[in-house]
């Protein structure tokens, strides 16, 4: 640029199009994300737009509001929304009216859902600022999602348990999805789960894993699991080891419940940088270390008593991990699941369906959700305890 002249600032079609959805953010109610995306695909030329969340059966359900569109709710497993949800990819399909565009809805790598509209013809450009809007809508929801009842109500297919209610306000995002690191996360039965949880923290180049599964059923499962995970975050933010972050925990617990209660734990540190691994497990199933899309082994080790029970400092495993290498957490809802009449369904039969499901090559969003419905199907769509599955990759 020549010396002492300004660059062109004036307003670009494209830039008046996201400029209203910035412009509006702040004082937005979240009842009115509807009707802006509505006005915003309009002057895009587009129309019948959906604003699809993903209910806590894993099913797609339309979001209410003027100018939107409605409809049933769209199955994961056999739509196209649901393949651009799965796969975080634009997925576009040629109708009768015109081109539907299905944009994923992401926040950080989670997948807050999927938008779409129909356009008579879809260009770079159209894709371009599709893409840009898309992020500002998932922005906005996430933002505005705590301050209503509307996209809970949304996202809601049946009644809940209140102790359900309670692990699910409890949890992180369901998935985080980064360059050197990637977590997906489900709980089941997403209506009624009550003690197991789990947690993660990307802080700097370290995740921070935990699962934990809390003894009994119910609300008091579900309040030891709050205490847990609670004990867990406070000890993890003041900086402490993973013994330590332990020692901190089983306190909180035998202070709250007494030591007839106890909670099953495994927490984690991970290395993103160089994939060094550190655990400590307190009377938990061990994860299973996923290799070349194989189950390799079971990273066992030194184990300590569940959380509550007072047991002696735990000792800490460790491993190097090889890039592109996942870990499976479960709870011993998955390996202890009892069929009416018939054994356990046991370890051997998860390593089979783990390494069946791997060898398709998905990420690992798509993989714990096949896994936890081929689990699902396998109990004839019953389950008589809560099972929780989460897969974090290293991917160097």
């Amino acid at each position: 640029m020549t010396a002492g002249r300004r660059a062109d600032r004036s307003e670009s079609f494209g830039e008046a199009l996201l400029g209203q959805i910035l412009d509006s953010a702040h004082e937005l109610p979240p009842h009115l994300i509807g009707p802006l995306v509505a006005d915003v695909v309009e002057r895009l030329g587009g129309r019948r737009p959906q604003v699809l969340l993903q209910d806590y059966g894993q099913l797609l359900v339309p979001l209410p509001g003027d100018g939107l569109a409605g409809g049933e709710p769209h199955r994961i497993d056999d739509s196209e929304a649901g393949r651009c949800f799965l796969d975080a990819r634009p997925v576009e399909l040629a109708e009768a009216d015109g081109v539907r565009v299905h944009l994923p809805l992401l926040d950080g790598g989670d997948q807050v859902g999927v938008m779409a509209v129909t356009l008579d013809s879809v260009d770079d450009h159209d894709r371009r600022l599709l893409n840009r809007v898309a992020g500002l809508v998932a922005d906005l929801l996430v933002t505005k999602h705590g301050y209503s009842d509307l996209f809970f109500g949304v996202r809601r297919g049946e009644p809940m348990s209140v102790a359900a209610e309670i692990q699910w306000t409890l949890l992180p995002p369901l998935a985080m999805i980064m360059p050197r690191i990637a977590v997906a996360g489900i709980l089941e039965p997403a209506y009624d789960v009550a003690g197991d949880s789990f947690d993660y923290a990307l802080n700097g180049d370290v995740l921070h894993v935990a699962v934990i599964d809390a003894m009994g059923h119910g609300l008091n499962a579900a309040t030891m699991a709050t205490v847990t995970i609670g004990a867990y975050r406070h000890a993890r933010r003041a900086g402490i080891g993973l013994p330590e972050i332990y020692s901190f925990m089983d306190r909180a617990v035998a202070d709250q419940f007494g030591l007839e209660h106890f909670v099953t734990a495994q927490m984690m540190q991970l290395d993103t940088t160089m994939g060094h691994l550190q655990w400590v497990n307190a009377g938990h199933p061990s994860p299973m270390l996923v290799r070349n899309h194989r189950v390799a082994r079971r990273l066992t080790g030194p184990t300590t008593l569940p959380v509550g029970f007072g047991g002696p400092d735990p000792q800490m495993s460790e491993t190097k991990l090889e890039p592109g290498d996942r870990l499976l957490c479960f709870t011993d809802g998955l390996i202890e699941e009892h069929m009416t009449g018939q054994e356990p369904f046991g370890e051997e039969q998860l390593v089979d369906w783990v390494n069946h499901l791997e060898r398709t090559g998905r990420g690992i969003r798509p993989v714990v959700r096949s896994l936890s419905h081929t689990l699902k199907r396998a109990r004839g769509g019953h389950t008589t305890d809560d099972a929780t599955l989460l897969l974090v990759e290293w991917r160097g």
